[in-house]
């Protein structure tokens, strides 16, 4: 498995009110998606970035960070034969990722994932 990016996943309680410090303090001034749920804020010249996260809306657990891979299936291939404890089975999500969760030794859940094509 090759991670591509990490993505911070910040829980909220709600966006639209957390939102401004991170546009207007931090400068993270780009919405690059915002799903009512889970919306990305970026820097437009760095491309740091984070998301903020109420709750997750297809999986049974909220994740702490998003891995970027270069091949979700073959990371899910190797998280089975390694033992990992698997959170959310890996699904073609409908706003346009492939994506499964693992848990982590120290108990952080983690989205690894993927766009499609």
């Amino acid at each position: 498995m090759r991670v591509m990016r990490v993505t911070t996943n910040l829980p909220v309680a709600d966006i639209d009110s957390a939102a401004p410090f991170y546009t207007d303090f931090l400068g993270l001034s780009t919405k690059e998606f915002d799903l009512g749920w889970v919306a990305r804020f970026t820097d437009p010249e760095t491309g740091a970035h984070v998301q903020l996260v109420t709750h997750d809306a297809t999986a049974p657990a909220d994740s702490v960070l998003s891995l970027h891979v270069d091949d979700v299936d073959a990371a899910y291939e190797e998280a089975v034969a390694a033992g990992v404890e698997i959170v959310h089975p890996l699904t073609t999500e409908e706003w346009g990722v492939r994506r499964f969760f693992v848990r982590a030794p120290d108990g952080a859940v983690i989205n690894i994932v993927a766009h499609h094509d």
